[in-house]
């Protein structure tokens, strides 16, 4: 072979493996498929199931917030030093037990001062009562001038005064008194406390807040045209998502006058008494809008694919894959279908 053959081979390598390639590439070795249409079998409706059309009571989604029908905040009476707090958040309590405790030391002074001074006049008042006695056995006698006798019982009668008064200061002192030791007005749940052992404490600052868990209820504005058709003790549906749970509540209070920004009206309608429910919570209030038609199919209809919703519908004779949009459950095992179905339309079982 001669050196000019040999240059020749690598080029000519390149070519056929390039050739090789393209001809790969193009299916040159696939088996040919003859041109013409493929005949599509016909999908077995026989277990698809219609669309259907239902009409029904419908009602209307309102966000409403859970509060506490009852509830307090704890202050105090008197300007003075905390010594005992007896109880925390989330604590429950009943109706009189003591809370916390305020410095006394001045207060228990100023009743025992009281005490003294009470004891004072009733001894003086003794005294005069009986010198009014002498007084008027010796003005029977003669013995007196009726002058000393008035002044014997005005004397009687200035001391009298003086010992109500003493026992009008006595009870002020002690309640004053009572006012160190802050109780509970109520029975219920402890939902915050503001104030800690050695702060002091002011008049009609707050303190600590509790509610009563046994009386909540849900507070909603409701559109005028819903609110205008309720009526007080009608019972309605509350939904709580953070739960997941379905309650029932009577409508307690219609405020009579309509927000003029959103006309709309505040609702407020009592709820049953229900573990784990707590002021605050979001709810959706379901208030009767009329009758709706909307349409549905069975649940175990509709495949998920992600986040989206899928059904299989036999139409023209073939088998389509259509997205849909859903609603609410309705009726146990359906389920409403917003968007993306007609009525009448052939959903099959999810393959």
């Amino acid at each position: 072979m001669t050196i000019k053959a040999r240059r020749l081979l690598p080029p000519l390598g390149a070519v056929m493996v390039l050739a090789l390639l393209v001809a790969v590439m193009a299916g040159y070795f696939n088996e040919k498929i003859e041109p013409g249409l493929e005949e599509i079998s016909t999908p077995d409706t026989s277990s698809a199931i219609a669309v259907a059309s239902l009409t029904s009571a419908s009602t209307e989604p309102v966000p409403a917030s859970v509060e506490a029908r009852e509830a307090t905040i704890i202050s105090s009476r008197l300007l003075a030093r905390i010594t005992d707090i007896d109880v925390r958040a989330g604590d429950y309590v009943e109706a009189g037990q003591r809370l916390l405790t305020l410095e006394s030391s001045d207060l228990q002074a100023r009743v025992m001062r009281a005490r003294e001074q009470m004891r004072a006049v009733e001894a003086r008042l003794t005294e005069a009562r009986q010198s009014l006695a002498r007084a008027r056995e010796l003005h029977e006698r003669g013995l007196i001038a009726a002058a000393d006798r008035d002044a014997a019982e005005a004397n009687a009668g200035s001391l009298d005064a003086d010992l109500a008064a003493a026992q009008r200061a006595l009870e002020e002192a002690e309640t004053a008194l009572s006012y160190a030791e802050i109780r509970s007005p109520i029975a219920g749940r402890i939902v915050d406390r503001f104030a800690e052992p050695g702060d002091t404490a002011s008049p009609g600052e707050t303190l600590l807040s509790l509610y009563n868990p046994f009386s909540l209820w849900v507070q909603a504005r409701v559109r005028e045209r819903l609110a205008l058709s309720l009526d007080n003790g009608q019972e309605l549906q509350v939904e709580i998502p953070a739960m997941s749970r379905l309650l029932t509540a009577r409508v307690d209070e219609i405020v009579p006058v309509a927000d003029p920004g959103s006309r709309s009206f505040l609702v407020k309608a009592l709820l049953q008494s229900t573990e784990g429910l707590l002021p605050g919570m979001y709810a959706r209030l379901l208030v009767p809008a009329g009758e709706r038609t909307r349409l549905v199919i069975p649940v175990d209809r509709v495949a998920q694919v992600g986040q989206l919703d899928v059904v299989w519908v036999a139409e023209s004779g073939r088998v389509t894959r259509r997205f849909v949009r859903l609603g609410r459950p309705v009726e146990g095992k359906l389920i409403e279908v917003l968007a993306g179905l007609e009525e009448g339309e052939l959903v099959l079982p999810v393959p």
